[in-house]
């Protein structure tokens, strides 16, 4: 069905909105590799191009946040004025992770879907989507110390709704290992030069309002924000790699 059609179709009824006319069959996960009710999938792929365009802005937005100001003087600020320019790429996780789902989801309207996308797409979601309400929940005080509490919010469930996205992906990706491999290499290289090894001045996780060798439940502020990069890294790989043994379970794999 063409999209002319398809939205003609959804104005005559909108409950249309709802419902699976021309998606992906529903995959019969268990809850916890598919947690959205089949409701809310179907609205998200449903409504993808809106989704797309919504991450397109939220990329553009994030730039901006690490620093690149187009219209400003000069235009490269904050972190990324900090930042050795060969690490560029491995600075702004989360525009990053919008970006890739937003391809994600534009490409597979298109019919070109690309398996390297959506699990880098999945990855970021997931991780970024976890990782940025965990630091801003740990770390509260010190950010609403320098934070607009309307921006603290906004960041914090922004963010969450990026985990809500990610559960998008299941529905139209095989998640194939060779696929998974590169979302863990990039990914896990990310948690390498943002924690443990700079290769090139400092650490390039995200700035925090605080400083990394600062005391911060029983280590430091540095060692926390690792940890919960790391285990998002991992389950992440555990999440791609069972939805890919359970789809083969249920047939649900050529």
């Amino acid at each position: 069905m063409d999209e002319a059609t398809r939205l003609r179709r959804i104005l005559d009824d909108p409950r249309r909105l709802f419902g699976d006319d021309d998606l992906p069959p529903n995959t019969n996960l268990p809850w916890w590799l598919a947690p959205l009710p089949t409701w809310l999938e179907n609205f998200g792929l449903n409504v993808a191009w809106l989704v797309v365009a919504i991450n397109l802005v939220g990329t553009a937005f994030g730039f901006w946040y690490y620093g690149i100001h187009p219209f400003s003087d000069p235009i490269v600020q904050l972190q990324f004025a900090s930042e050795p320019l060969v690490m560029w790429p491995f600075v702004p996780d989360s525009p990053v992770a919008t970006l890739f789902i937003a391809l994600s989801l534009a490409l597979w309207k298109l019919g070109r879907s690309n398996e390297y996308i959506n699990a880098l797409a999945f990855f970021g979601c997931w991780k970024l989507g976890l990782w940025t309400p965990f630091v801003l929940a740990a770390f509260a005080d010190s950010f609403l110390a320098v934070t607009w509490f309307p921006m603290y919010l906004f960041l914090f469930f922004s963010h969450l709704a990026m985990v809500v996205q990610a559960f998008l992906i299941q529905r139209y990706s095989a998640f194939p290992i060779r696929a998974v491999a590169v979302a863990v290499a990039w990914y896990g290289f990310n948690d390498l030069v943002d924690y443990f090894v700079p290769l090139v001045g400092d650490p390039h996780h995200t700035a925090l309002p605080v400083a990394d060798s600062a005391a911060a439940y029983g280590t430091t502020v540095l060692q926390v924000a690792a940890a919960g990069a790391v285990f998002l890294t991992l389950f992440a790989t555990f999440l791609a790699l069972a939805t890919r043994v359970k789809k083969l379970e249920l047939g649900g794999l050529a």
